[in-house]
């Protein structure tokens, strides 16, 4: 089985160069522009070594990998524009497995991810361990919160889309019709028209596409009313 390298840089022509240098090398390349896509990556496919940029648009490279080194082992290759000899103490000492500085060869990066696979690869299997950056379900609902999490990511839901969404969790696959949702959510559900459970639904499909635009978990059952996906 081919290894898969994850690749974290938000930079599109070293992304590519990257993955057409590693992808020759016989490596699977998974690309991610953000910490977030690189969560939801580690999360969903079974990753090998993370070449992770220091500087990504929505977070901190050094914290991303003090996060996975919570809960894994996976070899870190840092790539960074700063040559600071600093950062590349600190980003060794954190449990980088090796450290380059902008501009490199991708080739040269290539040679170096073999040379960590090689050392690592008598390590326990990092593999099992990444999946714990997320929760295994992609729904996490906290009823002494009143929230719930979209693959790690907490949704900012009103009182009534939350009590929809967790009626809907509370019983994957099962469809309920918009009355039934009203009698469990609404406190007065004779006082509203069961519209506004469509208008409810919409709201929360939209949450959830800004955390995962690829995956539509609310199946809509015509003239019968929604359920949650049970196959996941």
């Amino acid at each position: 089985m081919p290894y898969t390298i994850l690749v974290v840089d938000d930079e599109p022509s070293i992304a590519e160069a990257v993955t057409y240098a590693l992808t020759t090398e016989g490596m699977r390349v998974v690309v991610s522009q953000t910490a977030r896509e690189a969560r939801q990556a580690l999360a969903s496919h079974p990753i090998d070594l993370v070449v992770l940029d220091v500087g990504l648009p929505d977070d901190n490279g050094f914290d991303l990998c003090r996060e996975i080194r919570k809960t894994s082992d996976l070899p870190i290759i840092f790539v960074t524009a700063r040559a600071i000899e600093v950062d590349r103490i600190v980003g060794l000492e954190m449990g980088a497995d090796d450290y380059m500085a902008k501009p490199f060869s991708p080739r040269e990066l290539s040679a170096r991810v073999k040379a960590v696979l090689r050392r690592v690869k008598d390590r326990p299997s990092a593999r099992a361990t990444t999946a714990s950056l997320e929760p295994v379900k992609p729904f996490a609902v906290d009823e002494r919160k009143l929230s719930v999490t979209f693959f790690g990511q907490p949704l900012e839901l009103s009182k009534y889309q939350f009590r929809i969404l967790k009626v809907l969790l509370d019983r994957p696959g099962w469809v309920f019709s918009r009355s039934q949702l009203m009698d469990h959510a609404w406190d007065a559900p004779e006082s509203s028209f069961d519209r506004a459970v469509d208008t409810h639904i919409k709201q929360i499909r939209a949450k959830l596409r800004v955390i995962r635009p690829d995956v539509d978990p609310i199946l809509t059952h015509r003239g019968e009313g929604y359920s949650v996906r049970e196959d996941w």
